[in-house]
């Protein structure tokens, strides 16, 4: 029996669920514009830049969750769902080009390749989902015309300067973020019933779970690159292998337990969503939100680790905010995520959190380098905090 769709839309079957390597290939685009992002960060680290950067986090993590649903619901490995994933690269790729002076000369450029790649995929997914007479093509309508007003602001802010960039801009990611929160409500076709009807939730459990190492993939390249061009200064083995540590305390509290209770809440919400036994937001909040403190934690903590191998002996306020505010983001996210899978609340990261955030009096006493160890010792702590606390759980059960 043919496919639904003419092969169009993702079975639901247990091969399907598994990420398929035209997604992991579309993946290699956000390799590049995540090292775009930190080496910007690095050269020019203050308050305004910050500002910037997580507008920048806000767009990247907008383009690939979305581009992640509409896989969600097509055959990746159709031949026309290939084709717009190989389109949707080479507009990542100007975008990563043009990200380091976004806010100048090329801003145009970097909003013409992100309106490209968000109205391609809105329109694509239309037009496939009607086809294949999904119920999801409703919804996809709304998803369009939605876009097509925060691309429009994109391009406008790409024509514009200064504030005035900036402010169309933000209104822009707020309407790509607000859109479905409210089910992309529009006059007249009123709002989308569930836009996650139909999500499969572990193919959409591992894709976040392989952005995650995605971004802790970039701190090692951009760590591992700082370093060797700094490698005859006495303090660069040490920092590096602190750092290296810190890559993998992350990796262990993201994956070691949060990722697998994330992915089992996930599937949990799909079936109440098949079920029609509630409208489902778990996933939206499981996916689209605890995970942007995650990723912007990993790339503040490789910018803060940059700042760690260069200026071992320095100290700043804004190096201290990037050294300890990175593994803070992530805590937040990661317990966030945790929280909302059904966990209790992780005490661990709290604690963590804590020490981080008071840590922040001392900073004038402190360098670097000194900065960059004690962070890597409170994720050390809050690992063997919940290593342990799991086990003594697994004992009493």
């Amino acid at each position: 029996m043919p496919a639904p769709g003419g092969g169009l839309l993702r079975q639901d079957d247990r091969k399907s669920s598994k990420a398929s390597f035209p997604e992991l290939f579309f993946d290699l685009v956000f390799v590049f514009a995540l090292i775009q992002l930190s080496e910007t960060l690095a050269k020019d680290f203050s308050v305004s830049i910050a500002a910037e950067a997580l507008l920048f986090i806000l767009a990247l993590w907008s383009v690939w969750i979305h581009t992640t649903w509409v896989t969600n619901l097509l055959n990746a490995e159709h031949e026309s769902v290939r084709l717009l994933l190989f389109a949707l690269m080479l507009c990542g790729i100007l975008l990563a080009i043009a990200l380091p002076e976004a806010f100048g000369e090329k801003g145009l450029l970097f909003a013409g390749a992100y309106a490209a790649l968000q109205m391609t995929r809105s329109v694509f997914a239309l037009v496939a989902l009607r086809r294949a007479g999904s119920e999801q093509a409703g919804t996809f309508l709304r998803v369009t015309l939605w876009t097509a007003a925060s691309a429009a602001l994109w391009l406008a802010g790409g024509l514009a300067d200064g504030q005035t960039r900036i402010t169309l801009w933000a209104i822009a990611l707020l309407i790509e973020y607000l859109a479905p929160v409210i089910r992309y409500w529009l006059p007249g076709l009123g709002r989308g019933t569930r836009e996650e009807t139909g999500i499969n939730g572990e193919h959409l459990a591992e894709r976040a779970a392989l952005f995650v190492i995605i971004a802790l993939g970039e701190t090692i390249l951009t760590t591992g690159k700082n370093a060797s061009e700094r490698f005859d200064e006495t303090t660069t083995l040490p920092v590096l292998i602190c750092a290296f540590v810190n890559t993998v305390l992350m990796w262990w509290l993201y994956f070691h337990d949060g990722q697998q209770q994330a992915a089992e809440k996930a599937e949990e919400a799909e079936d109440e969503a098949v079920s029609d036994k509630k409208p489902v937001g778990t996933v939206r909040t499981l996916f689209a939100y605890t995970h942007l403190p995650i990723v912007a934690g990993i790339i503040l903590t490789a910018v803060g680790e940059d700042f760690a191998l260069s200026h071992a002996h320095a100290m700043t306020p804004a190096h201290a905010a990037a050294i300890l505010g990175g593994p803070a983001l992530f805590l937040i996210g990661v317990g966030w995520m945790k929280l909302s899978a059904g966990a209790a609340l992780p005490y661990s990261h709290a604690a963590g959190l804590a020490l981080l955030a008071l840590s922040g009096g001392a900073i004038s006493l402190a360098s670097n380098m000194g900065l960059q160890f004690f962070a890597t010792a409170v994720l050390f702590g809050v690992c063997l905090w919940e290593y342990r606390a799991l086990n003594r759980a697994k004992a009493v059960a």
